[in-house]
């Protein structure tokens, strides 16, 4: 890999976070959070990105495991093993952010991100590998890869079964496959919160430095399943759009599950004292805006 910029230090109040119960959001802008995912490929320690959205409170607020994460602020060299940013997603989160700060944050989700983090990828010659999804959809993914983002380095894809997920021994040997392979960039698309522990228990054995869980990224970027219009995006009803797209599979999390994380959000979010501080004091102007 080729990094050309030098990595980048952080303290453990950088920028804000605003909190859901156990979840600690990271309040930045697209270009500082892939500006931390570029930094993850030369840093001591990597970095995990996942997007908090209703589902994401719902699976998780109660989670006192969640305490024991090393924050993607601790300086980089420390040695503190797997380090998290944690991305404002879905409009319900935006809105409160924007209201509990007086600033406009904005929606960060993995759907969004994965195209400049591949063109990252593709700047500094890093390998990028893909686990989940099905094997004919990695079919159509390596065709979409190569005509769309010619000069990447595609280190593999694997498509486990969903008993291979539940089997420790099973893992490891994917895990293995994966360092084998020289994986730096490995995208986790396994549903939440299957690949958010499947990056928590095995991160290590892989030897990538990022690990991305976003979720339903490698159905669109091979085209299996189609993105909303921006502009049902951009009035925060792209859930609804997906929700017709696939009704069974994601009938319990909007229509079920989503109301009673809405109303922990309304509740109980808060943001952390940093906010009493002016950008230019934290040495980190680019988060803001």
């Amino acid at each position: 890999m080729d990094i050309s910029k030098p990595e980048m230090s952080y303290s453990r109040a950088s920028w804000p976070r605003m909190y859901v119960g156990e979840v600690a959001i990271d309040l930045v802008n697209q270009e500082f959070a892939l500006s931390l995912i570029s930094d993850a490929l030369c840093a001591s320690d990597p970095l995990a990105v996942e997007s908090a959205n209703l589902q994401h409170i719902s699976l998780f607020a109660a989670d006192t495991s969640l305490a024991s994460r090393t924050p993607a602020a601790t300086t980089s060299g420390e040695g503190s093993g797997l380090r998290w940013l944690t991305l404002l997603d879905g409009v319900p989160l935006v809105r409160r952010a924007n209201a509990l700060t007086g600033r406009a944050w904005p929606k960060l989700s993995g759907s969004d991100l994965i195209e400049p983090v591949l063109q990252r990828a593709i700047a500094h010659g890093a390998r990028v590998g893909f686990l989940g999804g099905t094997v004919s959809t990695h079919r159509q993914l390596r065709n979409t890869v190569t005509v769309r983002f010619p000069d990447l380095k595609l280190a593999g894809t694997w498509a486990p079964e969903r008993w291979e997920l539940s089997d420790a021994a099973a893992c490891e040997r994917i895990a293995a496959e994966i360092r084998a392979n020289a994986v730096d960039i490995l995208v986790v698309a396994l549903g939440k919160p299957r690949q958010e522990r499947w990056i928590a228990d095995y991160a290590a054995s892989t030897a990538a430095r990022v690990f991305l869980a976003f979720g339903a990224t490698v159905d669109f970027l091979a085209g299996t399943i189609p993105r909303a219009p921006r502009w049902v995006g951009a009035v925060g009803a792209e859930w609804a759009w997906r929700l017709v797209l696939e009704p069974k599979r994601l009938g319990r999390r909007y229509l079920i599950d989503g109301p009673p994380a809405y109303l922990q959000i309304r509740r109980w979010a808060r943001v952390d004292e940093i906010l009493t501080m002016e950008p230019e004091d934290q040495g980190v102007e680019q988060v803001w805006g």
